[in-house]
């Protein structure tokens, strides 16, 4: 059975304080003349991202007001973004992220995580050996997995984050106890 992810950029943001935001989605292609925006959201319900209010196009840095125009199909929707009226002023922010502060996410239900959370988390196999640590989180439509960089690896590895896989998961104390499938990694 699979845990319940709460999607937010599989990546976190560099830099002072970036850890405090999270990346809820990024602009692509204008659509139109009128200055409508597609953005990709990271988030399990997209229309989420304008109810959250103005996002940061930068952590800690201006803000943008988007108006829901269109849902499209997966995690796309097309957006209004205030003072943007023409497709030139739309076309600028293209590859643009908008970030929202970690604190100001709803609590995630039991068993569920916000991507976010987890990137950086060491990895401890059940035994209690270290496996490595957390790059990224990515879910493609069946079933999140974590992408773990080992001790000393140069390569990463994939970990389905199923219970079965990743039994614990403790977040104040920075780790997750994983049991990879045989074969997934060396044994020590």
């Amino acid at each position: 059975m699979a845990r319940r992810s709460r999607p937010a950029e599989p990546r976190a943001p560099s830099g002072d304080g970036a850890g405090e935001w999270v990346c809820m989605a990024v602009i692509g292609a204008p659509k139109g003349v009128r200055g409508a925006l597609k953005i990709t959201c990271f988030s399990d319900e997209p229309d989420n991202v304008v109810a959250y209010g103005p996002l940061s196009v930068g952590p800690g840095e201006r803000t943008l007001t988007l108006r829901l125009l269109e849902r499209l199909k997966n995690n796309q929707i097309v957006v209004a973004i205030e003072g943007v009226e023409d497709r030139d002023t739309a076309a600028a922010l293209t590859g643009t992220r908008l970030y929202l502060r970690r604190t100001d996410l709803p609590e995630p239900d039991d068993d569920e995580f916000y991507f976010h959370d987890l990137i950086g988390l060491a990895v401890q196999h059940v035994d209690g050996h270290a496996l490595g640590r957390v790059t990224a989180v990515h879910d493609h439509g069946a079933g999140a997995f974590l992408e773990v960089l080992p001790d000393g690896a140069n390569n990463t590895v994939i970990i389905p984050f199923t219970r079965e896989a990743v039994p614990q998961v403790d977040l104040e104390g920075g780790k997750l106890i994983a049991d990879p499938p045989a074969g997934l990694m060396d044994d020590g």
